[in-house]
């Protein structure tokens, strides 16, 4: 539960531009909305008696009870797995493989609780599919549904890859920056400007398709040099405001990016916590 608490917290100290952070509140939402989430989901995503798609519905009704906005279904559907799948891990058994089980193994009633919760959360731009609305009562697992959604949100996809951006890019990039920094929200913003620099946020195409993905792309390509070559965080934090005020002057707000940084640094944690014995 500390760990959940705490990576969604350390993702909120990174100045993101575009999306709510402790620099920059934004879209109807403020630091305290995300904060309150993260207080109010935790006990469901970690009780140890609910099904995965139990804990994902009530984290998700409990944050829409307490804020009465979606501030969280993205990290909620990313993190869920991690912590289910995390009592089963020790010194043999690794996370990542844990997670590919609960992947594997998930149901027609994990679909059905996760559909309720996407339509009490009522995430933008969500759209219809022929194959397995959210609406309809669930005819495959939670993972085909996932499947079936990849092609157009990255959530998803994580589903389909055994989380693939997160193990193979985001835990190395967000090492690589806290060994050079020491700093946690540096990190974090780290895997948000190199992943948004090289991978369309999801979120964004929703909403509006193509037309700001390469703009998007290339700003946050010039961010990532900036960091690269700056002595402090200090050193960006013009280029930051000018992006931030940029992207929520147009509304975007890449949060499919924010939901992966969420996830990837609680892998960090809970990889760090399993490395000190812990199980």
């Amino acid at each position: 539960m500390d760990a959940y608490r705490q990576a969604c917290e350390i993702e909120l100290q990174a100045f993101k531009p575009g999306n709510v952070s402790v620099f920059s509140d934004g879209h109807d939402m403020t630091v305290q909305d995300f904060r309150t989430s993260a207080h109010v989901s935790a006990a469901a995503i970690t009780n140890p008696d609910y099904s995965l798609g139990e804990k994902i519905y009530y984290a998700v009704k409990a944050t829409r009870e307490a804020v009465g906005c979606n501030t969280n279904l993205g990290i909620i559907l990313l993190c869920a797995p991690l912590l289910h799948g995390c009592t089963a891990c020790n010194s043999t058994i690794s996370l990542r493989l844990c997670l590919d089980n609960v992947l594997k193994n998930t149901t027609e009633q994990d679909a059905d609780w996760v559909f309720k919760a996407i339509l009490l959360a009522s995430p933008g731009g969500l759209g219809k599919s022929e194959q397995q609305d959210v609406s309809d009562q669930a005819v495959v697992s939670l993972t085909q549904a996932m499947t079936i959604a990849a092609d157009r949100d990255r959530i998803a996809l994580q589903y389909t890859n055994c989380f693939k951006d997160i193990f193979d890019f985001g835990f190395i990039t967000y090492n690589r920056a806290f060994v050079l920094s020491g700093d946690s929200g540096w990190s974090a913003l780290t895997v948000f400007a190199e992943m948004l620099a090289q991978y369309p946020d999801s979120h964004i195409e929703r909403k509006y398709g193509k037309q700001y993905s390469e703009w998007v792309a290339e700003q946050m390509t010039l961010l990532c040099k900036a960091m690269e070559t700056a002595k402090t965080p200090e050193e960006v934090l013009p280029m930051l405001n000018s992006i931030d005020e940029a992207f929520k002057a147009k509304k975007i707000n890449p949060g499919t990016t924010a939901d992966i940084t969420v996830a990837t640094v609680l892998v960090v944690l809970l990889e760090q916590l399993f490395s000190q014995g812990f199980d």
